[in-house]
């Protein structure tokens, strides 16, 4: 199911509690204009009973109820309405009526009351309000009524002077907030516009001036997301660049040991070497793209957590297992000094099992036989050091750029293994820190300050 828009959703909010409020305000107006109209007219049908009351009915004759209703049948039709909405009776001792108003009155039944009661008349369905008094010598009952929905009439009629006027001011009010709804959302829109019309390769920062308040936040997250979108788009096409310069040498190479070995027809020796030198290029190129790989995979890696409990002990111990036959083949020596509490607790143990890899077999390749490689890991750092080696300290700043091999290195290699080292180090917040002492070549990895 499609959701609204922010906007219709905003409108349709307004509106309903436009409709609330209007229905709320409504039952209010009416419950108050009708107590009102209660109140006043229960007080003027009180004082006319009253009134009433205090005269003398016991000299009354039959002729003056004729001449009553003679008069009022002379009267003018102004008072027509109110004489319908109005009625009284005069009752004796014994229930007869002795005098009523000509109208209504005439229709009262006997049913005296204290104050006031809702009746109906003998020939009429509608419900009347009737105030009842006995008069000052006890003898007599005046009944004086008014119809309840001349009430309601009146109390609507009240309504409509003061709620009216209100509703179409609120109903202005909401056309003005709609229109304001709409104004307000044009930035928004033109934002969508613009991003619907950018080229794909766009990523320049959005433009920040004439922005809501409200909407800034979301602009600069979307213009922080469109940075690190650039950095990444930049590193795979470095990534990519580098690589095909990178790999164009060693499938040169094996092109060449290719056609050397085709060349050789039955020379066997030469054929022999042939071979040789390809599965060497091949095992480079192997490598090559392997620690390109792994290196991709750490770009695409920032961001994780690193919550894993680290063992230290078991990750020096498989990294130096898995270089122990390359080392052997030196005669080289490992040793390990591991001393708690560990630097790091926490991390990703196979990130770390790699770079202690990447560090073991730089240090195999670039000493001579029978070098000593030591492993030590403290409270401060995690070292490896190798002697017998050869660098300039020109190179050590350096050292960690991809693809970069020191001039004179006859040890075969990528030059992206201090890279890897490097990358991941940078995961754990930590940093490689390279140093040079007479022939011992040292990397510590330790937290950046």
């Amino acid at each position: 199911m499609k959701k609204l828009s922010l906007k219709l959703r905003l409108m349709l909010f307004f509106l309903m509690i436009a409709g609330a409020v209007w229905a709320v305000s409504g039952v209010s107006a009416w419950l108050e204009s009708r107590e009102q109209t209660d109140e006043f007219f229960d007080t003027y049908q009180l004082m006319l009973a009253r009134q009433l009351a205090s005269a003398d009915w016991k000299d009354i004759k039959p002729g003056i109820q004729r001449s009553v209703d003679h008069i009022i049948d002379g009267l003018d039709d102004d008072g027509e309405e109110e004489d319908e909405a109005l009625g009284l009776a005069v009752f004796d001792a014994q229930g007869n009526m002795i005098f009523h108003d000509n109208e209504n009155g005439r229709h009262f039944s006997y049913a005296p009351a204290s104050g006031f009661v809702n009746q109906k008349l003998t020939d009429d369905d509608e419900m009347w309000r009737i105030v009842w008094v006995t008069s000052a010598d006890g003898q007599y009952s005046i009944a004086v009524g008014q119809e309840l929905d001349y009430r309601n009439d009146i109390a609507l009629e009240m309504i409509e002077a003061t709620f009216i006027p209100w509703v179409c001011g609120l109903g202005i009010l909401l056309v003005a907030i709609i229109g304001l709804i709409s104004k307000e959302f044009l930035p928004l829109k033109k934002l969508a516009c613009s991003l619907a019309e950018r080229e794909s390769d766009n990523l320049a920062p959005i433009d920040e001036q004439n922005v809501p308040k409200e909407v800034l936040p979301l602009v600069q997250a979307m213009n922080a997301l469109l940075v690190k979108i650039a950095e990444m788009l930049q590193r795979e096409r470095s990534f990519i660049a580098d690589s095909a310069h990178e790999l164009r040498s060693p499938l040169t190479a094996l092109k060449v040991q290719l056609d050397v070995a085709e060349l050789a027809g039955d020379d066997r020796q030469m054929q022999q070497t042939a071979l040789v030198n390809l599965r060497e290029g091949i095992e480079r190129s192997s490598r090559l793209v392997e620690q390109m790989l792994a290196l991709s995979k750490l770009d695409a890696s920032q961001g994780q957590e690193n919550d894993e409990e680290l063992e230290w002990g078991i990750i020096i111990g498989n990294a130096v297992q898995e270089q122990q036959a390359a080392a052997d083949d030196k005669h080289i020596t490992i040793s390990t000094s591991c001393q708690k509490p560990e630097f790091l607790a926490k991390g990703q143990s196979f990130l770390w099992s790699l770079l202690l890899r990447n560090l073991l077999d730089n240090a195999i390749r670039y000493s001579d036989d029978g070098a000593v490689i030591t492993i030590e890991l403290d409270g401060e750092k995690l070292m490896v050091s190798n002697n017998k080696t050869s660098l300039d300290n020109q190179y050590l700043p350096r050292l960690g750029e991809r693809f970069f091999r020191p001039a004179g290195q006859q040890a075969r290699g990528s030059g992206l293994g201090l890279s890897i080292v490097e990358k991941i180090a940078a995961l754990h917040k930590c940093e490689a820190v390279y140093s040079r002492s007479g022939d011992v070549f040292r990397v510590d990895i330790r937290l950046k300050s």
